[in-house]
């Protein structure tokens, strides 16, 4: 029996495209319509693509419930998606594709699978258009209370939607620029703390690191404390992968993936570990129990004149990044379902400068609808956004080490001269993976406070493993049973 080069037998259908019936020749990854991201708008991508709101507001949880420990999690957190990265990063370059980790699954576990991951993330990532939004009004309404929140919710996400509707390169470069922004911000405060905590900041003298064993210790709260923190840590780094959808619109995806993945690292330690380590440095963790961002407390211990003013602007600035590339994104994600007839093929148009319109005006319109849903019910729209998404996220890491271990060991088998970047440990990290990531779902069940978003997600899980089924059964009844011709 021949092998072909996806690992295949030869004679075997090509199952990563599923045809609408006969006459449909389309091919299963047609290329993309143009090349419009260049390297650098990928490697800014890569660098600020996880530094967002969950870094800049979201740390505060994890250090008042976890202590000076939040340090380990962080790591912890952080290392997994170095890991996964990695894994994506291994198949990207073996075999690019342009719908990113939707076809790697479709290709190592079936349709079911590239069906499945690829509408969760969609609904995830419009869900995120929508909470990003509805948080970015919020932040203006502070500033002009004048002018309501869901009018600015609004308006933010009807900037961003023109920026991704004129070109992906207008996308890039927005995207370049609010990354800069919030690199600088990042680098800026680890220049300031490090001269704080290290004695070299004018004034009161630093408390240099004794709030590591102050205030109750290393681990005030105990060991339970820090790893259960790390549930919620690793929702921070969600984005990471969007570099490697975007990639597929560069003039050279394996080389973009390649440099992306191998950033991540870095990324992780210097800008969430240096800073993290830092804030819990400046600042007593038992006292960050307000909403105003950590960063924004510790530069106001500093002696920094307007840091609030300063870190609110700039997590508006990372509140658009976030918006901008979850908008492009879920419209990629979109039109890689169209191409294999998972959802309606006019969708998928793109306008003349390549650029998939409807996919993207799908997102704003349902971004609209949640954002008016807020305004009518804000004690409830808010909380079922995030909590139908929160453990998405992990489906979609381990679903991302399932394929790696499956295309790792058929290319191995059929075409090893493909794998140039690698998995490291394979296949025993990839397996110690997968057991970390089941053991942070199992955590979600039993701590309390994130026991419903493991519920909701698991019902958003349930709803398109159900349609996909139902979808099966009603091509199975028109294929074995058609409908006769009226006499």
């Amino acid at each position: 029996m021949t092998v072909s080069a996806s690992g295949r037998p030869a004679d075997a259908p090509d199952r990563s495209h599923v045809p609408d019936g006969p006459g449909d020749h389309r091919p299963a990854h047609p290329a993309p319509a143009g090349r419009a991201l260049k390297q650098r708008h990928l490697t800014l991508m890569a660098l600020g693509g996880a530094v967002g709101t969950g870094l800049f507001l979201g740390c505060a949880q994890t250090i008042h419930s976890a202590g000076p420990a939040a340090v380990f999690s962080y790591a912890l957190a952080g290392l997994l998606v170095i890991l996964v990265m990695r894994m994506l990063g291994e198949m990207v370059v073996t075999r690019p594709m342009s719908g990113s980790f939707a076809d790697y699954a479709r290709l190592a576990l079936g349709d079911w699978a590239g069906f499945t991951i690829g509408w969760l993330y969609w609904y995830a990532f419009v869900a995120i258009v929508a909470i990003e939004a509805i948080a970015g009004g919020r932040i203006v309404h502070d500033w002009l209370p004048a002018v309501p929140d869901w009018a600015v919710s609004v308006l933010l996400l009807t900037a961003m939607a023109v920026v991704n509707l004129c070109s992906a390169g207008s996308f890039g470069s927005v995207e370049f620029w609010l990354a800069i922004v919030k690199i600088g911000a990042i680098l800026g405060f680890l220049a300031l703390g490090a001269a704080y905590v290290c004695g070299f900041w004018p004034g009161d003298g630093s408390p240099h690191l004794s709030h590591f064993v102050d205030h109750g210790g290393l681990l005030p709260n105990g060991l339970g404390a820090a790893l259960a923190a790390t549930v919620v840590v690793i929702f921070a780094f969600g984005g990471t992968e969007i570099v490697t959808i975007a990639a597929a619109e560069s003039p050279d995806p394996g080389t973009a993936v390649t440099r992306a993945t191998r950033q991540v690292f870095w990324r992780v330690l210097l800008f969430f570990l240096g800073s993290i380590f830092l804030v819990v440095a400046i600042v007593p963790w038992d006292t960050l129990v307000g909403p105003e961002s950590p960063y924004a407390v510790a530069m106001t211990r500093m002696g920094i004149p307007f840091a609030g003013t300063v870190m609110t602007a700039v997590i508006l600035a990372a509140l658009l990044s976030v918006l901008n590339s979850t908008l492009y994104a879920s419209s990629r994600m979109l039109t890689t379902l169209c191409r294999h007839g998972e959802a309606p093929r006019g969708i998928a148009h793109t306008n003349r400068r390549g650029t998939p319109s409807r996919a993207i005006l799908l997102g704003t319109v349902m971004g609209y609808a949640s954002i008016g849903a807020q305004a009518l019910q804000p004690d409830r729209t808010f909380g079922f956004l995030l909590d139908s998404t929160g453990a998405v996220l992990i489906f979609l890491y381990i679903t991302i080490a399932v394929s790696q271990l499956r295309l790792r060991a058929r290319a191995e088998r059929t075409e090893p001269h493909r794998l140039t970047f690698r998995m490291w440990g394979y296949p025993y990290l990839t397996w110690l993976t997968i057991a970390a990531l089941l053991a942070i779902l199992l955590s979600m069940a039993l701590l309390p406070g994130t026991r419903p978003q493991l519920l909701m997600s698991l019902i958003s899980l349930g709803t398109v493993l159900t349609a996909y089924a139902a979808r099966r059964c009603t091509r199975h009844l028109r294929t074995h049973h058609p409908r006769q011709p009226s006499r």
